[in-house]
């Protein structure tokens, strides 16, 4: 599962996960994992991701970085919890 990089725009609504995003990658830059998995689960909780055609993808990682990018991969599974 290779990382895709790209820049972000913002549409009204991201305003609200931004202090999640934020603390996401802090939590990366520090190394806190256990911080950056409850990042991640609060994310997947609310928010889905689509391909192009509509259809949901199964499962994803989404990073937005402080600036304007974005890191994301995916997989067509749901992982094994």
């Amino acid at each position: 599962m290779p990382w895709v990089q790209a820049e972000v725009e913002t549409l009204p609504g991201f305003e609200e996960f931004l202090p999640l995003f934020t603390e996401q990658e802090r939590a990366v830059d520090d190394e806190d994992w256990e911080q950056a998995d409850a990042c991640y689960t609060q994310l997947r909780s609310a928010l889905t991701m689509t391909f192009p055609d509509g259809s949901p993808v199964a499962e994803f990682m989404l990073h937005i970085h402080h600036d304007g990018t974005a890191g994301w991969r995916w997989h067509d599974e749901l992982f094994a919890s």
